[in-house]
């Protein structure tokens, strides 16, 4: 692996953590309390405040603003932080904001690719292999499912949740849960239908897919309540471990799931 590259107009603090072959490009700012695994790329003018715990070949364009202290009016200064695993990709703009409590985090998994002007807010938990379109922006405390992908223009608000391989039509308004497999469009938003095309091109077999359809139907198509759907799934169809996964999200859902 190359060796470390730091720009002569960077301000990278003696305290901060870096790994091999990081690059840090002009006018890059790093906090005292940031660690960069390695193969880390910033391109100029991105700053890091930390605390933040960064893990290897995360790629930073410019301008991006990642591990400042949460907006939020109810933090009153104490240590939080920010982590982000592996092979992530942060375009232009993209800010990502500290936990508000004491100790909490905000947390990004591995390989996400997040465009230009995305916001990840406090205590936020994000998971793997996700896309964040220009200007997708999640409120405080919200989750993100692996494969799911936030349309452009789209806002999520506070504590809602994003099932794992869902997807949000640009400029979609999210202020319940969205179920796994499921698209979500519109403001206010709706159901569409299932991400089919997402799932055939990550790979599940027509007869999973199948079973999801028929779960869509039974949730979204016959009029019952939740819980009484949820009832009918389970009863009615094979329980295989993405309708497992599915029953779990809408048993466990607190603000309810957008319809």
């Amino acid at each position: 692996m190359p060796e470390t590259q730091i720009h002569p107009t960077a301000l990278v603090d003696p305290k901060a953590q870096l790994g091999s072959g990081v690059h840090i490009g002009p006018y890059c700012i790093l906090g005292p309390e940031v660690t960069l695994g390695d193969g880390c790329w910033l391109q100029n003018h991105v700053t890091i405040a930390g605390p933040a715990r960064i893990g290897r070949n995360n790629r930073f364009f410019a301008y991006g603003s990642i591990a400042q202290q949460t907006q939020d009016l109810k933090y009153k200064g104490e240590p939080t932080h920010v982590e982000i695993g592996d092979d992530n990709c942060f375009r232009e703009f993209v800010t990502v904001h500290r936990a508000t409590a004491p100790g909490e985090w905000t947390r990004i998994g591995h390989r996400g690719n997040f465009l230009a002007y995305a916001h990840i807010a406090h205590d936020c938990t994000v998971g793997n292999d996700v896309i964040f379109s220009n200007n997708g922006t999640l409120g405080g405390h919200v989750q993100v499912g692996d494969h799911a992908i936030i349309g452009g223009l789209s806002a999520v608000h506070q504590f809602c949740r994003i099932g794992q391989h869902a997807i949000l039509g640009g400029c979609t308004k999210i202020v319940q849960d969205v179920p796994p497999f499921m698209i979500a469009d519109g403001n206010p938003a709706e159901i569409r239908g299932i991400n089919k095309v997402g799932m055939e091109r990550r790979g599940f077999s027509p007869d999973t897919v199948r079973e999801i359809k028929e779960a869509y139907r039974i949730l979204y198509r016959m009029n019952l309540n939740v819980k009484t759907a949820a009832e009918q799934i389970r009863a009615t169809i094979k329980l295989i471990p993405e309708i497992c996964q599915l029953l779990e999200f809408l048993s466990s859902t607190e603000r309810g799931i957008v319809k």
